[in-house]
C-alpha cells in the first residue's frame, strides 16, 4: 500500500480538461428530474410526499425528486442498521478498508461527473466542485489507512505475569447529517470514517443537496457494500431529524451544519430515551466567524488582499472557514481598502455552469437573510464600499464589502454565511488580536505579518482550531490541516486528522494472567 497522498486538483486552464468537464456537465443535465428512493437494508421505498432539489442558478430547474421519509421508515432505518451492526462489526478491517479504496478509485475515474452535480445543485464553480470531489477521495484514502493503523492497537506497558491488550471496537449505529455546502466531501468523510471502523450508518443528507448524496449511494451499491451497512433516508430535519437523534438504538450522531441545529442535536442526544443503554456521542462541527488580521508589517499587501478576497468570496462565502472579517491595523487600513475594492470589482458573478468565480447562494431564504445582514451592517454605521445587490435571475448576490464596521456590530459577531466581508480598523496589532477573539466562535483565522514575535503571540492567543500565517484561512487539506474548531464552532473533531477515528471507536482492554 502506497503512503497517503492528496488528490491532484484539476487545472481548468488546460483545454483538454475544460472540454472534458463541459461534456460531464451535458451528461449530468440529461439526468435532471430523476426520482430517487429511500434505501433501507438494500430495499427501496417511495412515499407520498416528495422533496425537490433545485438549481440555485436557475430555480425553475429541478435537479431531482426525493422522498420525504415517514416516522415509520425513519425508525426502520435505525433498527435495520442496528441489526446489521452485529454482523458488520466482525468483518475484518482489511475488508472494510478495501471498500473505501475501491470507491475512491471509481470516484477518481468519474471525478468530473461528481463535480458537475455540485455545479448545478449547489452553485459551485468548476474549481470549487473539483476540490470537493478531491477532498472526498482524500477522506476515503486517508481513513482506510487510518483504520488499518488503529486496528493494530496501542502498545501497553508490560508487567510480569500478565499479557494485556488494548483494542479499538466500533460504537454501533451512527446517524450522519452532513451539510449542503460541502455535500460530497464532508458527507463522504463522516460516513466512511464510521463505516470503515465497523459501525453502521443512517445517512440523512441536507434537503438542499440530496442529489449528490444519492450519487454517493449509487457508488456504494456499485462497490457492493453489504446492504444495511449504509442506509439512505431523505426528508427535512424538522420532520425526521429528531427521530433519528432520539432513537434509543442510535449510538452516535455525526453532524456538520449551523450552530442552532448542532446545539439542538446535542441537547436531544443528552436526554436518555426509554430503553437506551448508552450515553450518545455527538460529533458536531458548526459555524464560524473567521478573521484575517492584516498587520502594518507585511511581506506583501497585494498578497494579503488577494487571499482575503479568495477567502471571503470563494463559493460565495458559504464556507464555515470563510473570511468574514478583515481586521486591519490603521496604518495600512486605507491602502488595504483601496486595493480590496479594486480586486473585488474584477469578480464575475453568474451561473456556475459558465464557470464564473461566484455563483448563486444556496436558496431564496439564504439570499434574503444575507441581504438583511447587509442592510443591518449599513444601518449600524458601516460604509458600503461595493456590492450589496442581488441578481435578477437565480439566487445571486454581489460580493459585498462593508468598511468601518465596529467590533461589536451585528455583522462583526454573527455568522452570515454569504459573500459579505466586514472590514474593521484596529489601532495596532494587539488591538487587532483582541478583536479577533471577540466572537463566540473559534474555527479558523489567519494573520498577515512578517514580524515573527507577533506571529508567535498569535500562536498562543488567537483562539481558533485552524490558524494560518501569511495565507488564506480556507482550503484545509486532509492529513495536512486536521480541521475543527473551538467554542460554538463545535467539538473540534479535527476531520482529516490522526485523532479523528477515535470519535467512532471505543476501547476494550483484555488482561490475562500467565
Amino acid at each position: 500500500m502506497k503512503p497517503f497522498k492528496n488528490e491532484q486538483l484539476t487545472d481548468f486552464t488546460k483545454s483538454k480538461y475544460k472540454k472534458d468537464f463541459q461534456k460531464a456537465l451535458k451528461k449530468i443535465e440529461a439526468g435532471f428530474g430523476k426520482e430517487y428512493d429511500i434505501i433501507i437494508n438494500g430495499k427501496r421505498y417511495k412515499t407520498q410526499d416528495k422533496l425537490k432539489s433545485y438549481n440555485p442558478s436557475n430555480p425553475t430547474e429541478v435537479i431531482g425528486i426525493f422522498q420525504k421519509a415517514t416516522p415509520e421508515l425513519t425508525n426502520n432505518a435505525i433498527e435495520s442498521a442496528y441489526q446489521k451492526f452485529s454482523e458488520w462489526k466482525h468483518v475484518p478491517v482489511e475488508k472494510r478498508a478495501k471498500f473505501l479504496f475501491k470507491a475512491a478509485e471509481i470516484m477518481r475515474k468519474r471525478k468530473f461527473e461528481f463535480a458537475a452535480w455540485m455545479v448545478f445543485e449547489e452553485g459551485k464553480n468548476w474549481a470549487e466542485a473539483d476540490g470537493d470531489v478531491a477532498e472526498a477521495i482524500d477522506f476515503m484514502e486517508f481513513y482506510a489507512r487510518e483504520a488499518l493503523r488503529y486496528s493494530k492497537g496501542p502498545k501497553l506497558v508490560k508487567i510480569k505475569g500478565e499479557e494485556n491488550v488494548q483494542e479499538y471496537i466500533p460504537l454501533g449505529v451512527g446517524v450522519v447529517i452532513p451539510p449542503w455546502n460541502f455535500p460530497l466531501a464532508i458527507l463522504v468523510g463522516m460516513t466512511t470514517a464510521a463505516i470503515v471502523t465497523g459501525n453502521t450508518v443512517v445517512l440523512k443528507p441536507s434537503s438542499d443537496s440530496p442529489a449528490i448524496a444519492a450519487k454517493f449511494m449509487e457508488l456504494m451499491e456499485e462497490i457492493e457494500l453489504p446492504a444495511g451497512v449504509l442506509n439512505f433516508v431523505t426528508g427535512s430535519g424538522g420532520s425526521i431529524g429528531d427521530i433519528l437523534v432520539q432513537h434509543p438504538l442510535t449510538r452516535f450522531i455525526s453532524f456538520t451544519g449551523s450552530k442552532e441545529v448542532g446545539l439542538r442535536i446535542n441537547e436531544l442526544a443528552a436526554r436518555r430515551s426509554a430503553g437506551q443503554k448508552w450515553i450518545k456521542r455527538v460529533v458536531a462541527e458548526m459555524g464560524g466567524k473567521d478573521s484575517i488580521i492584516i498587520d502594518d508589517e507585511l511581506y506583501s499587501l497585494n498578497d494579503a488582499v488577494s487571499n482575503v478576497v479568495s477567502s471571503a468570496f470563494g463559493f460565495q462565502g458559504q464556507k464555515c472557514s470563510a473570511c468574514s472579517r478583515a481586521i486591519v491595523v490603521e496604518k495600512v487600513y486605507d491602502k488595504f481598502l483601496e486595493k480590496l475594492v479594486e480586486k473585488t470589482k474584477k469578480i464575475t458573478v453568474g451561473p456556475t455552469k459558465e464557470n464564473h468565480f461566484m455563483g448563486p447562494v444556496i436558496n431564496e431564504k439564504a439570499q434574503n437573510t444575507i441581504l438583511k445582514y447587509i442592510r443591518t451592517g449599513v444601518s449600524e454605521g458601516g460604509k458600503l464600499l461595493f456590492g450589496g445587490q442581488k441578481g435578477d435571475d437565480g439566487y445571486f448576490i454581489e460580493p459585498t464589502i462593508i468598511a468601518d464596521v465596529k467590533p461589536e456590530d451585528t455583522i462583526s459577531l454573527q455568522e452570515i454565511f454569504g459573500p459579505v466581508l466586514a472590514v474593521i480598523k484596529a489601532k495596532d496589532f494587539e488591538d487587532a488580536l483582541r478583536i479577533a477573539n471577540n466572537t463566540e466562535y473559534g474555527l479558523t483565522g489567519a494573520v498577515y505579518s512578517k514580524n515573527k514575535k507577533k506571529l508567535k503571540e498569535c500562536g498562543k492567543e488567537f483562539f481558533v482550531g485552524n490558524l494560518y500565517y501569511n495565507r488564506k484561512c480556507t482550503g484545509a487539506l486532509v492529513g495536512v490541516h486536521p480541521f475543527g474548531g473551538f467554542n460554538m464552532s463545535g467539538t473540534c473533531s479535527k476531520a482529516g486528522g490522526f485523532d479523528y477515528m477515535l470519535l467512532f471507536l471505543q476501547t476494550k482492554v483484555i488482561s490475562a494472567k500467565v
